[in-house]
């Protein structure tokens, strides 16, 4: 007789063709954050479609599901997020976005499909297990202030509060076949800085009559440098970049002002708060200290993410006996930025990757680029396992009969 872990794996790889279907259509129809209109339409008809109630229009676009176990119980709650990005897609396949520079270039097709199959998967299995799933389709992960923020405020989390939370994440640098997991700190807090720097603009050919704005904002670049290299503990992960630099003069003409965009992450809220004062007390005095004044703008991002130890335990336990404890890994700390980390502030929460790479028939392409591509055998593995770990913390639950 099969076990119920090689039920569940049968079920979810029957289910292929349908999480496909399903992933295509998505990535064919992509909408950028906030726009997610059609993808919320279809992830309701797929709900309807299962009998699972849903209350629509959660922190914008956002959908919320809750399945009934057979006997009250927890619940748990289980997250994809639906949006698109702002790119132009390159590949030349049959489901290639139909909208102009709009691609799922970031995986998240593939989380709304594979939460769409872990809902039809758990569906069938109600008598199974007591207490509730509960089932986040959210919007806007892509853009600022980020969907589960909203979704945090709409009571995404509320009545009653989940005793976990599990999201999932493409990941093109691991194999598909392969999931991966990190307990502790995993991903960095991600914040905006705009500075505008204001000079005295003119002839280039005479610069003691102007104040250069281009010579002092490559003098601010430089030195806020000393923020991540001689102001942060060495130990503690930091970036600070700045990828644009706008000053509209010409080869003989000094521009007035130049505007600055940068990034600054790391993996400590207090050293994040201290790092942001450093830098508008360094931009703003080295413009001062050279006879300019300098905006210092800071918008602040998604905070830190970190795993919590017991439900990545139970995750990864569940991963080891889902597919065998060679095809799970660990994971580096990762620089890049995750609004799930609004969901790990408020419950115990773990973020884990699923792997979507195939040399073999090319799919290696970072996420956020035109040529982004997932081998779509993962599709089954990414809601089997979801399904799994979902059943695994109904039944370790304290509260659960």
């Amino acid at each position: 007789m099969a076990t119920k872990t090689e039920a569940l794996r049968r079920d979810a790889e029957a289910l292929e063709k349908t999480l496909v279907s399903d992933r295509r259509h998505l990535h064919q129809n992509p909408e950028l954050s906030f726009e997610e209109v059609q993808t919320s339409a279809f992830v309701q008809e797929r709900l309807r479609d299962l009998n699972i109630p849903f209350t629509s229009g959660i922190g914008g676009y956002g959908v919320v599901a809750n399945l009934q176990g057979h006997r009250p119980g927890p619940v748990v709650a289980l997250r994809a997020d639906m949006d698109a990005l702002p790119i132009q897609e390159a590949n030349e396949v049959p489901y290639a976005s139909k909208v102009p520079g709009v691609m799922h270039a970031c995986g998240h097709d593939v989380h709304t499909a594979s939460l769409l199959g872990v809902a039809a998967l758990l569906r069938s299995r109600t008598q199974e297990f007591s207490g509730t799933v509960r089932f986040l389709f959210q919007p806007a992960e892509e853009k600022l202030p980020g969907g589960a923020s909203l979704m945090i405020r709409d009571g995404a989390l509320a009545n009653p509060q989940p005793q976990a939370i599990y999201g999932q994440h493409v990941m093109p640098l691991l194999p598909a076949g392969t999931v991966g997991f990190r307990s502790g700190r995993y991903m960095a807090s991600a914040d905006e800085i705009r500075l505008t720097i204001r000079g005295k603009g003119g002839h280039a050919a005479m610069p003691h009559l102007n104040t250069d704005a281009v010579l002092i904002a490559s003098h601010i670049v430089v030195a806020l440098q000393q923020v991540v290299s001689r102001r942060a503990n060495p130990t503690l992960p930091s970036v600070l970049s700045f990828g644009h630099i706008i000053g509209e003069g010409a080869y003989n003409v000094l521009p007035n002002d130049v505007r600055l965009r940068g990034t600054f992450r790391t993996m400590d809220e207090t050293w994040r708060d201290q790092a942001h004062a450093l830098i508008r007390e360094i931009a703003s005095g080295t413009a001062s200290a050279m006879g300019a004044i300098c905006d210092v703008e800071i918008d602040r991002g998604y905070p830190m993410l970190f795993n919590h130890p017991e439900p990545t335990a139970l995750a990864r336990s569940t991963a080891e006996a889902y597919l065998g404890p060679q095809q799970v890994v660990d994971l580096d700390l990762w620089m890049a930025a995750e609004d799930f980390a609004f969901y790990a502030q408020q419950i115990p929460a773990t973020f884990y990757r699923l792997g979507t790479r195939n040399e073999a028939k090319g799919w290696v392409s970072s996420v956020h680029t035109s040529t982004f591509d997932v081998d779509e055998s993962a599709l089954p593995l990414g809601a089997g396992l979801m399904a799994a770990i979902a059943l695994e913390q109904l039944a370790a639950a304290p509260s659960a009969g």
